[in-house]
């Protein structure tokens, strides 16, 4: 006989506390920028993924609050039925220029797009070949799938290109699935290797841009973009519009047919209201601005070198990573945990990332540098975590020494 629900939340939650596991959310009051009150305290804050600075932005805003009063505040159904407003439709021909691509679709969230494509595109007959730190959409929406699934190591072609090959005669699509910058790593996919590796085996690559859109590229289109792959190369390209964009949803885009499939087979799409029409036209603002800024992808990138040169000089472990992703790592995670307590005492908020979102051993602070932040508060970080890090003697764990962490 089952137990009472709440008997079994209460055992649920008493296991997540007995490993000092248990997350809780703040409650922000005032705009989601770089300057933030959380829980009634002002921080500087260096853990969201606003990219280009254009969460907060006024025009985002602006261009919110008109379509808001022109159609109304929600899309009151499903994008099959009469939840697809000329403001969506709009956002898709924009994603497909900025892209490079024939159509877009758009989504009302990353996961949903990317368990609709994956969903979408193959099924128990078929196989996923996937990186092993593939952010937790891809992994779900390969399961969901039904497909059999093949893990390859982090990073590593030959492996991925191992998995292709063992496939050999077996019936079935291959769909080779990666981020293109690893949201806990910060680090990238070797794309273009990925792609000559899907291309000699007969599989399609699957991109997930989300976190080098606005950052990398022609006009900020991307680490796919970067790379000059077109269609042809990466058949299915995904992201988001919540981080450099400053919106929400997100999108896949790609060849017109193979988006025309996902929209009549995207289950996260077909029985979802659609976004609403006024977050459509202020990322459609957002996406104009992002296209258009070439100043603040480069204060970006000067202040990721400038980070960087700061915590090297004094021997702070990093990740290896050019992206704003910047992960000190720590490796025990109540150390982690005690020194972003410490940077919240000298107001700054940092998150401590910790299992199961990484493995254990690699608990780490997940710095995010954005186009709002200034090089004085970059320097006022860098100081107090470099204070914080030579106070803090090594957990029972120690601090990871993993050369593949270190730059």
């Amino acid at each position: 006989m089952s137990a009472s629900l709440k008997a079994h939340a209460q055992a649920g939650l008493a296991r997540i506390d007995a490993a000092g596991r248990r997350r809780r959310r703040r409650v922000i009051d005032g705009p989601h920028g770089s300057d933030l009150a959380a829980d009634g305290t002002a921080y500087v804050n260096f853990c969201n993924n606003d990219y280009l600075g254009l969460a907060a932005d006024p025009r985002l805003a602006a261009a919110m609050a008109d379509a808001a009063r022109r159609v109304g505040t929600g899309s009151a159904a499903s994008q099959m039925v009469t939840g697809h407003n000329s403001e969506h439709a709009g956002l898709e021909t924009d994603l497909a220029d900025w892209l490079g691509r024939e159509a877009a679709l758009v989504f009302s969230t990353g996961y949903g797009a990317n368990l609709g494509a994956i969903t979408a595109l193959v099924g128990k007959a078929d196989h996923v070949v996937a990186d092993a730190r593939n952010h937790a959409s891809l992994i779900d929406g390969a399961r969901l799938s039904g497909a059999a699934k093949h893990i390859y190591g982090h990073g590593d072609v030959e492996d991925a290109a191992a998995c292709l090959a063992g496939l050999g005669e077996v019936s079935g699509n291959r769909l080779l699935v990666t981020d293109s910058v690893f949201s806990m790593d910060g680090d990238t996919a070797p794309l273009a290797a990925l792609a000559e590796q899907a291309h000699a085996h007969d599989a399609w690559l699957m991109v997930d841009d989300a976190h080098g859109l606005g950052l990398f590229g022609p006009q900020g289109a991307g680490r796919v973009a970067e790379a000059g792959l077109d269609a042809a190369r990466v058949p299915v390209l995904t992201g988001t519009l919540g981080k450099s964009v400053g919106a929400a949803g997100a999108f896949v885009a790609g060849d017109a047919d193979v988006i025309e499939l996902i929209l009549q087979r995207a289950r996260s799409l077909i029985f979802s209201t659609a976004m609403p029409p006024a977050v459509a036209a202020a990322a459609r603002c957002g996406l104009s601005l992002a296209r258009a800024g070439d100043d603040r992808r480069a204060h970006v990138h000067a202040l990721v070198a400038r980070f960087r040169a700061r915590l090297a000089a004094a021997d702070v472990a990093l990740a290896a990573s050019d992206s704003p992703i910047q992960p000190v790592i720590v490796g025990d995670e109540r150390a982690a945990l005690a020194l972003s307590r410490a940077l919240a005492e000298q107001g700054y908020l940092v998150g401590a990332i910790r299992p199961p979102t990484v493995a254990p051993g690699t608990s780490r602070l997940r710095v995010t540098l954005t186009a709002a932040h200034s090089a004085t508060q970059v320097d006022g970080l860098c100081d107090a975590l470099i204070r914080a890090w030579q106070a803090q003697s090594p957990g029972p764990e120690g601090r990871a020494d993993d050369r593949r962490y270190v730059s």
